[in-house]
């Protein structure tokens, strides 16, 4: 669960002397670190503002995105001109040395077309230099924004959203498609606007020497090569549109066997994993091979084409030199332009392949950023005042699908200050509950309120800073016990980050350790045990300080005697704030204010409050709850034993 982007800057480097793991640097390795720092200039703060909404609703396209710098990509083409004219100079200088400074035996002009010669070589050397860092600088500074702009996307979007697409798809958004299109955008496009004008301008030139050798090669080449590029162009887009999907499901495989190891490892699934992982692999070697397939019958066809036009324009230059309608140094010319003719040819080829393969990544790009969040930050939002924490349920109904209700008609009140435990078996909704409190969700009928405001028509920003939760199994992020602790209020003291790890429990842990709380703990909490990953996240919404906070059954990974400090420091935490717990345990549910007890009144209908009072009251009422009751004590006496006791209170009352 995520309650919200972190505020403060990026997580530390490790400290040398960590107790923890790794999470040192080698001494031998420490000077030659500081000098490259030295040397590394200093980054200013990105001037980005995170919005909710969306800054521009249109589809992303490579036209709309090249159009946000299109000044300076008007400048890439004035170079990419000035280099595409100095580098075909050279045939038309020969002409003229070998016309007027051979044939004639005029050796000045020779000398002359020599050194114009030399000078189109440096001017094109020159720019094409200019234009090669200018175009990288600018490919790098689109490539910037585009990677914003996808992380700030995934950043609005619903946490349904992430239950429904794997994780190794996403990444292959962020990875793969955006170094497709670091390559089309710094050199791919450049190299295609090079190559294009270098086609047009020779076309002109062969023209202007000759329309009828011209016509002859335009005639005989152009018609098959557009057919060919037509083919190649339908045939190449279905290939690597297969690529880009199936380069997506292996990355997606791989994230999840990287991130499930330990249970791969303990359930012998080595094998059949990686059986799974080379079809999943193999499908992509099948793609790889039919764009190849296609590339392989367009080129060597494009490259016979050329050197058929250059064979029968041979033999037609030579009879138009011998009935002198065409001069020695012409044809060469026009023979010099032609062979560059089919260059830029066979390089457009090439870069196509890059076009298309840049263009796919787009496509997937722009479908990521057409996914709208599920809830939408309403654009008349208004900032949620300092509340006292009433949470309250009117007639809510809310299903993960249309026409299948996980919540209906479901009522219910709770008072500022108070702890109100959730019980129910195995899927009754305990959960999606809470998820409606954080907005992780919208009723499709009725409404949530915070202190009498309708949570619809906040801020997101402002709603999160006054609710937030500790799931079941905590995330923790790659860095310093101190970032983690801080991580929804960067601004929090040292005697505010210090009270709340002692408060928990964890101040004995955060004692010993050399660097204190600016020890690093690594990806995911790795180098700390489950009981103390959890005492972490009890710190961390502490010092967020939420005016309503919900724990789904946040002791759950705790030993006996570090739940009793635990429930101590909770007594604490939750003074003066409401609660919602979802409770597993009698104990958590004792010792709340009062018990909702959530089910579902028959199997076709969505989840109610079915019970709700104190303990004492619903174990005098005889009902559903004190069934639950009744097992759960002789659970804890020994004479039944149960994995998750509603489940079982559930089961008995149904009997």
């Amino acid at each position: 669960m995520s309650f919200g982007p972190p505020a403060g800057s990026p997580f530390g480097a490790p400290g040398a002397g960590s107790a923890l793991p790794f999470a040192g640097m080698p001494p031998e390795l420490a000077e030659r670190a500081e000098a490259i720092l030295e040397r590394e200039p200093e980054h200013p703060p990105p001037g980005l503002v995170f919005d909710q909404r969306p800054p521009d609703g249109r589809r992303l396209t490579l036209r709309r995105f090249l159009a946000t710098h299109s000044g300076k990509v008007a400048l890439a083409g004035v170079l990419v001109v000035i280099e595409t004219l100095a580098l075909q100079a050279g045939p038309f200088l020969t002409q003229q040395a070998i016309d007027r400074g051979m044939v004639p035996q005029r050796f000045d002009i020779v000398a002359r077309m020599a050194a114009i010669y030399v000078g189109a070589v440096v001017v094109s050397t020159l720019v094409g230099a200019a234009r090669v860092a200018w175009t990288a600088r600018l490919g790098e500074q689109l490539m910037y924004q585009l990677r914003v702009r996808v992380f700030a996307h995934l950043q609005r979007l619903s946490l349904e959203y992430f239950t429904g697409e794997k994780a190794g798809v996403i990444m292959t958004r962020m990875t793969s498609d955006i170094d497709n299109l670091t390559a089309l955008f710094q050199e791919g496009l450049v190299q295609m606007a090079v190559q294009g004008l270098t086609v047009v301008v020779i076309s002109g030139v062969l023209v202007a020497y000759d329309p009828l050798m011209a016509a002859v090669t335009l005639l005989l080449v152009v018609p098959v090569l557009i057919g060919l590029t037509l083919w190649y162009r339908r045939a190449s887009t279905r290939a690597y549109d297969d690529v880009r999907d199936t380069i997506a499901a292996v990355l997606s495989d791989l994230s999840e066997g990287i991130g499930g190891i330990r249970t791969v490892i303990a359930n012998n699934r080595g094998r059949q994993n990686s059986v799974i992982h080379a079809n999943l692999a193999g499908r992509h070697l099948a793609a790889n091979r039919e764009s190849a397939r296609v590339g392989a019958i367009y080129g060597p066809s494009a490259e016979s084409l050329g050197y058929l036009g250059q064979a029968v324009l041979l033999v037609l230059g030579a009879t138009r030199i011998r009935s002198g309608q065409l001069e020695i140094g012409e044809l060469f010319a026009f023979l010099l332009y032609l062979n560059l003719f089919f260059g830029p040819i066979q390089q457009l080829v090439q870069l196509y392949t890059t076009y298309q393969q840049g263009q796919a990544s787009i496509r997937k790009l722009a479908d990521l950023l057409d996914t709208p969040p599920a809830q939408v930050e309403a654009p008349d939002a208004v900032e949620l005042p300092p509340v006292e924490g009433e949470v309250v349920f009117h007639d809510v109904t809310y299903g993960y699908e249309p026409d299948r209700a996980v919540l209906e008609h479901l009522n219910l009140a709770v008072r500022a200050g108070e702890t109100l435990a959730l019980v129910g078996p195995t899927g009754a909704g305990k959960t999606t509950l809470t998820k409606l409190v954080a907005r992780f969700g919208d009723p499709q009928r009725g409404r949530v309120t915070v202190d009498g405001h309708d949570i619809a028509h906040v801020t997101f920003a402002s709603l999160r800073r006054q609710v937030t939760g500790v799931p079941q199994e905590p995330f923790l992020f790659a860095g310093t016990i101190r970032d983690n602790l801080a991580f929804a209020r960067s601004g929090a003291s040292e005697a505010e980050l210090q009270a709340a790890a002692h408060a928990v429990g964890l101040g004995e842990l955060v004692d010993r350790l050399p660097e204190g709380l600016d020890t690093v703990i690594h990806e995911r909490g790795v180098s700390l045990s489950a009981g103390e990953r959890q005492l972490l996240a009890l710190a961390r919404a502490m010092v967020a300080a939420p005016r309503v906070l919900i724990l789904d059954e946040a002791t759950s990974n705790l030993d006996l005697r570090t739940e009793a400090r635990i429930d101590a420091a909770l007594d604490v935490a939750l003074a003066d704030r409401t609660a919602l717990v979802i409770a597993h345990r009698l104990a958590t549910a004792r010792r709340a204010d009062r018990i909702a007890v959530i089910d579902r009144p028959s199997p076709t209908e969505g989840a109610r409050v079915i019970e709700l009072g104190t303990h004492a009251e619903l174990v005098a009422a005889g009902g559903r709850y004190a069934a639950m009751n009744e097992l759960w004590e002789r659970q804890s006496a020994g004479d039944a034993v149960a994995a998750d006791p509603t489940e079982v209170g559930a089961v008995a009352t149904a009997d």
